[in-house]
């Protein structure tokens, strides 16, 4: 391989001329000829028998060209962008200038590389991070939480339908008159309250008593999935067969023995405020990183190629994909609910991904700035917290990450943390919901 030219021809696009030699391209060739002549029939030979020479005699020169090309077509740019040092994003556009078995192959490849960055100032940064101080009512809410969940279900016989209810009904809907698909169910139990139902639905079962018969008038939501349905009212004719209950259990020491592992309801209660407050610390924690990266985002002075935002998105896509992959929701399922495209969904992902494009390129800039170095002992440690986390072979894991890309991480990481412990940070207590 040999670079014949190499031009800036724009912020961040490199156009390279690349020729490889006539001896590699026949080697090239030759590995096709012996890749594809098992599927080669002339007359005279048995199936992959045939000769190249034959071959190209029956069918011209060239007819092993085009996936010769492509054999070396990685390899060469691979190697050109190693030699010409170039931190490439994209390559948006390759042209084969010319093909021969006495000059080889030349190409003309347009490269998408990484941007120019400026970034002052991001020392000191002031910045506000909210906190939570939890309340008695907070840790009270949660204790009525947990007692909610391990009521007892009573059967209720003398007194009409409550709020918070578990009932047991017959319902079937009608629109216009007309019973519609899927509005009718019998000896169908609802949680009044829950919200599961149509509004409006459930508060209109409240008061009602066992063996009732009614009618319960709504309107479907303009949104509502059904087409034929949507924001059109309707009347469903119900019957109740059953109340359940909820029984309580008395707030006490007893019940603080029964759901948790604590002999008192202070202890339980004490216990419960510690984890609250972790939580919303851990939380507190996670917004105040994020501002610091929308700083950091904003203060970042480039011009960064669009193909670094949309290499990000289709990652954060797959990413999405990973996450749900035991839900049982499909990417295809998803958009087919929702009716949106494939690129339309992506653009959820527009503006994080600017901001983590934006904050790479920010970190590795200060990481540069700052001299930051990573030992091979940092290197190391990193590698087996890898391994413990994910319980992998520590091999393995040098196999999957690369150490330069390991490194990288590891010197952006150390640049945020040099970048917060820097920041002016002013707490502010959350507002109150």
């Amino acid at each position: 391989m040999e670079i014949i030219s190499n031009n800036k021809t724009g912020a961040n696009t490199v156009e390279a001329e690349i020729k490889v030699n006539a001896a590699d391209f026949e080697t090239a060739l030759q590995a096709t000829y012996l890749k594809q002549r098992k599927n080669i029939s002339l007359p005279g030979f048995r199936k992959g028998k045939a000769t190249r020479k034959m071959i190209e005699a029956q069918f011209g020169e060239n007819v092993f060209f085009e996936e010769a090309v492509n054999s070396i077509y990685q390899k060469t740019v691979a190697d050109a962008i190693d030699e010409l040092k170039l931190e490439v994003v994209d390559v948006p556009e390759t042209e084969v200038t010319s093909v021969s078995k006495e000059d080889g192959v030349s190409f003309k490849v347009t490269f998408t590389v990484k941007p120019e960055v400026k970034i002052d100032g991001y020392k000191g940064l002031k910045i506000e991070k909210t906190v939570k101080t939890i309340t008695d009512a907070e840790v009270d809410a949660e204790v009525d939480r947990v007692r909610n969940q391990n009521a007892r279900i009573i059967d209720v016989t003398d007194r009409a339908v409550a709020n918070g209810d578990t009932v047991v009904f017959d319902f079937e809907g009608f629109c216009d008159g007309v019973a519609f698909d899927g509005g009718k169910a019998e000896k169908f139990s609802l949680e009044i309250g829950s919200g599961r139902f149509i509004p409006g639905f459930e508060d209109q079962i409240v008061g009602k008593n066992i063996d009732e018969e009614f009618d319960v008038n709504v309107t479907f939501p303009e949104d509502y999935n059904a087409e034929n349905l949507a924001g059109k009212p309707a009347v469903f004719k119900c019957k109740l067969h059953e109340i359940k209950g909820k029984e309580l259990a008395e707030l006490d020491d007893e019940f603080a023995k029964d759901v948790s592992e604590f002999d008192t309801l202070a202890e339980y209660k004490a216990d419960i405020k510690a984890k609250l407050e972790e939580s919303a610390k851990k939380q507190a924690d996670g917004m105040l990183d994020n501002t610091i990266s929308e700083k950091l985002a904003e203060i970042l002075e480039a011009e960064i190629p669009a193909a670094m935002f949309e290499h990000r998105m289709a990652d954060m896509l797959r990413e999405w994909e990973y996450r749900n992959r035991y839900t049982g929701i499909t990417l295809q399922d998803y958009l087919k609910y929702t009716g949106l495209t494939v690129d339309q969904f992506k653009e959820n992902f527009r503006t994080p991904a600017e901001i983590q494009v934006k904050l790479r390129l920010a970190l590795e800039k200060i990481a540069e700035l700052e001299n930051i170095e990573v030992t091979d002992a940092a290197l190391e440690e990193q590698y087996q917290k890898l391994a413990d986390e994910y319980k992998m072979d520590l091999d393995k894991v040098k196999a999957v990450i690369a150490a330069e890309s390991l490194t990288a991480d590891i010197k952006a990481e150390k640049a945020f943390d040099l970048v917060k412990e820097s920041a002016e940070i002013t707490e502010v207590e959350a507002k109150a919901e």
